[in-house]
């Protein structure tokens, strides 16, 4: 009794556990308002554990929102997406290029599929995801296991979803943009474990 109780009381400060939710949920302020987001770490314990030590580090103090995919910037013959992108690859490069890669939790294990809210990491090869994550604006589909949206077929790494804020989310997708970037991108003033 006393080896499990002393394994939740570690399984919890390692996740930073909250009597006041279940799941951890945490604050992205902006510059347009707050979104709040559940974290899933029973489902993506990787990907969470991660994300939750960028924020507790501080990573993401004065970062920004800087990319955006609409219906309007992609090419005809692509796979289409819509999403805000954000972290810190524009706002603190130096720390950014120190990251080491999160080994990558498919939709196909988390069973967290890229539905309208839903938080992921950005990548380029399975495994190289680290600060950069992505808000899904609808359905997409494409960005789970198997999907068209990334020529490997392995998806991005969902691991949370907006619970307060998507009109937030759709002020700042709808913000000025050329080519994919917002001009001029939004500012993140920090995120925060509530």
């Amino acid at each position: 009794m006393r080896n499990q109780y002393l394994t939740t009381v570690f399984v919890c400060l390692l996740m930073a556990c909250s009597s006041k939710y279940k799941n951890p949920h945490i604050e992205i302020q902006t510059s347009v308002g707050d979104i709040e987001v559940e974290l899933y770490p029973s489902q993506a314990p990787k990907t969470v554990n991660a994300f939750l030590g960028y924020v507790k580090a501080g990573y993401y103090k004065n970062s920004s929102f800087y990319r955006v995919l609409n219906n309007d910037n992609q090419p005809s013959n692509a796979s289409k997406a819509e999403l805000i992108q954000g972290g810190i690859y524009k706002s603190n490069h130096r720390v950014h290029d120190t990251l080491s890669g999160i080994p990558h939790e498919t939709t196909q294990q988390t069973h967290i599929l890229h539905k309208n809210g839903v938080i992921s990491l950005a990548r380029l090869t399975p495994g190289t995801a680290t600060s950069e994550f992505f808000i899904c604006i609808g359905d997409q589909p494409g960005f789970d296991y198997g999907g068209e949206n990334n020529p490997d077929k392995q998806g991005y790494a969902a691991f949370g979803k907006v619970v307060k804020g998507m009109d937030i989310v759709h002020k700042i997708y709808n913000q000025s943009e050329e080519e994919q970037s917002f001009e001029p991108p939004v500012p993140i003033f920090n995120i925060v474990q509530l």
